[in-house]
C-alpha cells in the first residue's frame, strides 16, 4: 500500500491533490490493514496540514502587527511638565521651608505620614516622588504603590491593593530604608467609606508602610485622616520662583521668549507652574517667537489693551454703544464673556473710585461669573446685565461728585 501512495504522490503534480487523493486512498484502505496504517494515516493527515499552510503562506506580508515600533521624534513629542519634573529635592521650584523639613526628616529616617495639600501645579507630587528616588533610589518602583485616587477610590482598593501591598513585609536591596511608601494622589476625591477604611489600615501597618496623601481641597479629608498625617500646605508659586523656572526650560529649548512674552506667561499661571509649561510649550507649537499677544491668542484670553478699552467704554459710553462696540469685539476676537467679567474685575481694583460702589460692581460681576455664566445662560443677556452694573455705578459717581 505504501507503494500505492508513493505512486500517487509522484503521479499529481500539484501538492496538495496529492496529498488529497493520499487521504482518500487511506480512507478506503483503513480496515483491512494493521493498525501501523492507522499511524501512517495520522501522520499523513498532520502532514497535509502543514503542506497546506506552507502553500497557502505568503511570506512577503510583513508579520510586525505594531509592536516594538519605534515612532520617529517620540521623544520631542513629550510634554514639557513630565520631561522637566524635578527629579531631587534640590530642583524643587519653591516651598524651601516644606522641603528642607522633609528631607531632613527623610535622612534622618525619621519620615511621618505625610499630608500634601494646595492648589494644583504647586509642587506636591513631584516632593514626594523626589523624596521617593530618595529613599529607594534603583529600588524606587519596587518599593512604592502609586494610585491615583480620583480613578481609584472606592473601598475594595483599600481593601485589597493598598492592604495587600502595605501587609507584605519588604527587603531593602540596597535602599537606604525598608519602609514602603504608598502614595494615594487627589486623595480628596475618595468615597467617605474608603477613608474611614484607610483609618485602620494607616495604624496596622505603620511599623513598615509610609502613607503619602496629596490633595487640593484638604476640607475634603476626613479629621481621623487628617489626625494621622503631617499637614504641609502648597501655596501657589510667587512670580520669582515661576519665572526662574520658565527661564530654565527657555534656555533648555533654545526659545525665543523676549521679556514681555514671559511676564504674560507668569501673569496667566497665576503661580501654577504646570499651566505655565503648557502654555509655553502650545504658544511655541503656533509661534516661533513666543511675544505676548502670541501667548494671549494661544489661550483665548482677552489682551490687557482690549480689557481696557471694555473698561474705558463701560464707564464712559452709554449702553447701546457700548453694548454695540463689546459685541463687535467679542465676535471679532472670539473672546469668551467669563474671561471679560473676570478680568474687568481685577481692572476695577485697579482704578480709583468709593469704596462703596466698588463692592457692589464686585457683587454684581461674582454673581454673574459664578451662577449664571456657570449655568449656560444667555452671553447677551449677561453682556446687558454687566453694562446695567457699570451704568448704575457710573450714575453713583456723579451723584457723589455732586
Amino acid at each position: 500500500m505504501i507503494g500505492a501512495i508513493h505512486q500517487c504522490c509522484v503521479g499529481q503534480k500539484n501538492p496538495a491533490l496529492a496529498l488529497s487523493h493520499t487521504h482518500s486512498l487511506f480512507l478506503t484502505q483503513k480496515k483491512k490493514h494493521s493498525p501501523q496504517i492507522q499511524q501512517h494515516h495520522k501522520i499523513f493527515t498532520m502532514t497535509e496540514v502543514i503542506s497546506l499552510m506552507d502553500i497557502d503562506d505568503d511570506s512577503n506580508k510583513p508579520n510586525n502587527k505594531g509592536k516594538n515600533v519605534v515612532v520617529p521624534g517620540e521623544s520631542k513629542a513629550t510634554p514639557w511638565v513630565e520631561k522637566y519634573r524635578p527629579q531631587s529635592l534640590a530642583d524643587v521650584a519653591a516651598h524651601r521651608d516644606i522641603v528642607d523639613t522633609i528631607d531632613r526628616l527623610t535622612s534622618e529616617n525619621r519620615l511621618p505620614h505625610l499630608l500634601l495639600y494646595g492648589p494644583p501645579g504647586t509642587g506636591k507630587t513631584s516632593t514626594i516622588l523626589a523624596v521617593a528616588r530618595k529613599l529607594y533610589g534603583a529600588q524606587y518602583h519596587n518599593m512604592i504603590l502609586e494610585l491615583n485616587a480620583s480613578d481609584d477610590r472606592g473601598i475594595d482598593v483599600v481593601r485589597q491593593q493598598i492592604q495587600d501591598f502595605a501587609s507584605t513585609q519588604s527587603f531593602s536591596f540596597g535602599a537606604k530604608a525598608s519602609v514602603k511608601l504608598i502614595l494615594l494622589d487627589e486623595a480628596d476625591a475618595m468615597t467617605k467609606d474608603a477613608q474611614f477604611a484607610l483609618r485602620r489600615v494607616i495604624e496596622k501597618y505603620t511599623r513598615n508602610t509610609r502613607f503619602a496623601l496629596i490633595c487640593n481641597h484638604v476640607n475634603k479629608i476626613i479629621p481621623a485622616l487628617q489626625s494621622r498625617c503631617t499637614r504641609f500646605r502648597f501655596a501657589p508659586l510667587d512670580s520669582f520662583h515661576v519665572t526662574e523656572r520658565l527661564k530654565h526650560v527657555i534656555e533648555a529649548e533654545k526659545l525665543d521668549v523676549p521679556e514681555t512674552g514671559l511676564a504674560a506667561l507668569v501673569r496667566l499661571s497665576n503661580g501654577d507652574m504646570r499651566k505655565a509649561l503648557n502654555i509655553l510649550q502650545s504658544t511655541h507649537m503656533a509661534s516661533q517667537q513666543i511675544t505676548e499677544e502670541a501667548v494671549y491668542l494661544c489661550t483665548g484670553n482677552p489682551l490687557p489693551k482690549d480689557i481696557e478699552q471694555i473698561s474705558y467704554w463701560l464707564l464712559n459710553e452709554s449702553f447701546t454703544e457700548s453694548f454695540k462696540r463689546i459685541s463687535e469685539m467679542k465676535t471679532r476676537k472670539g473672546l469668551a464673556l467669563v474671561d471679560i467679567v473676570r478680568e474687568v474685575t481685577m481692572f476695577v481694583f485697579k482704578i480709583k473710585m468709593p469704596s462703596d460702589i466698588r463692592v457692589q460692581l464686585i457683587n454684581d460681576m461674582a454673581d454673574m461669573s459664578m451662577y449664571r455664566l456657570s449655568l449656560a445662560c444667555n452671553d447677551r443677556l449677561q453682556l446687558g446685565s454687566l453694562i446695567a452694573s457699570f451704568t448704575r455705578a457710573r450714575s453713583a459717581l456723579v451723584a457723589a461728585a455732586n
